[in-house]
């Protein structure tokens, strides 16, 4: 249920930030937060946090209009990076969350890239580079924000309603 409740709340804010951003390129990637966030908070199993990665990756290619599958891909890929890393970093304060947030829209922009560089899809190299760190950096801005959004849905479904935990 509460995998659920973040797949619609990621589509809810890919769906306003379609309506209301002004730039089409440069786009916090809201995507690879929500699914870097899904496999940080998943513990033991990882593949509800996982379906529910690429429910959100194949939602934002239906709303994107992005080659179908790329998304989901690569939110697939983010939430296992999300899963792995979780026993071993400590996502708190907003400096490092934000620093977080970055390598990780860095890390979903080389993906997209990549996949569509490999599909013919690419554009010219500069300007591929200039929007990767663009939006590596409108997603380190967004990350902090994003991730506070999601710890206050956790903690309606968790027992004791409580807003502490390991993510800010």
């Amino acid at each position: 249920m509460r995998v659920a409740a973040h797949v619609m709340l990621a589509y809810a804010v890919v769906l306003i930030l379609g309506a209301v951003w002004p730039q089409e390129r440069a786009v916090p990637d809201v995507v690879a937060l929500s699914a870097v966030y899904l496999g940080l908070t998943a513990r033991h199993r990882v593949a509800p946090s996982l379906f529910g990665a690429i429910a959100i990756g194949y939602l934002a290619d239906i709303l994107i209009g992005s080659p179908r599958g790329l998304l989901a891909l690569t939110a697939g890929i983010l939430c296992f990076v999300g899963h792995f890393v979780q026993g071993r970093l400590l996502v708190r304060g907003v400096m490092f969350t934000f620093v977080f947030s970055f390598l990780i829209g860095l890390l979903a922009s080389t993906l997209h890239t990549t996949f569509r560089l490999a599909a013919g899809l690419a554009g010219d190299a500069t300007t591929e580079l200039s929007g990767m760190l663009i939006v590596a950096l409108l997603t380190g801005i967004a990350g902090p924000l994003m991730f506070r959004l999601y710890r206050f849905v956790d903690s309606r479904f968790s027992r004791r309603g409580s807003l502490e935990g390991l993510l800010l």
